[in-house]
């Protein structure tokens, strides 16, 4: 049986560049819709649902960042990948801090590309389906993440996650109580594409640690240095 083909939305305003991505998802079976602008990018990335959305921060009208945050504030589980020329760390964290799940430096080998976007559709794909389509809840002590839907609480209080903070939260979540290394952390959440050089682990879990953690006494997620995180139930 055939299945449908998932969707990308690609905004670029490089005509050679979104050829090249277009051409070589398409021949990789996906389904590709495209915008030149933020502005247009934004129309049908907030009124269409995508597999994965890839931006381009530098474009006209609405830059990619920009972009990013408004359809993060609308849909929190779209799975986002930018583009840019701007490789620094301090670029990739503000990309990150805008809501990006990903983050690809130009010039890229077109096969580093679709590695990314086929890491970011897994989390679509249905790993999860086989479970029963009652709600899935997974709790660490008033915390509870419904693998479902993708929802977050902690204390009845609803806690918006990007798809890579929910990932990272998951992996603790179904480790808890035991240590899970960078190592894992790379090899599992960021798969092949993670740059060990960076901190990047170390930035994410404390997007996490201010979203779970901020205003409540009791603390659930915990460094051991030298070893990694361990998320502590009672």
């Amino acid at each position: 049986m055939d299945t449908e083909k998932k969707k990308i939305l690609v905004v670029e305003d490089e005509p050679d560049v979104l050829q090249f991505i277009r051409q070589g998802l398409e021949e990789s079976g996906f389904e590709v819709e495209f915008a030149y602008d933020g502005e247009c990018g934004k129309k049908l990335a907030l009124s269409k649902k995508y597999d994965v959305i890839i931006l381009d921060i530098i474009i006209p009208q609405l830059n990619g960042l920009e972009l990013c945050k408004k359809i993060r504030k609308q849909n929190n589980a779209a799975k986002i990948l930018l583009l840019t020329a701007l490789g620094t760390l301090d670029d990739k964290l503000e990309g990150f801090e805008a809501g990006a799940d990903d983050y690809l430096v130009k010039p890229f080998d077109f096969r580093e590309l679709l590695a990314r976007v086929n890491v970011l559709t897994k989390r679509t794909t249905p790993e999860t389906d086989n479970l029963q389509k009652e709600n899935y809840i997974i709790k660490v002590a008033d915390l509870a993440l419904n693998i479902n839907n993708k929802r977050v609480k902690r204390g009845g209080k609803e806690i918006a996650l990007t798809a890579k903070e929910f990932a990272l939260l998951e992996l603790l979540v179904l480790n808890k109580n035991k240590v899970v290394s960078k190592v894992e952390i790379a090899e599992k959440i960021w798969d092949i594409n993670f740059d060990r050089g960076t901190n990047v682990i170390e930035v994410y879990i404390n997007f996490l640690r201010k979203k779970i953690d901020k205003g409540f006494s009791v603390k659930l997620l915990h460094t051991l240095v030298g070893m990694g995180y361990i998320l502590k139930g009672e």
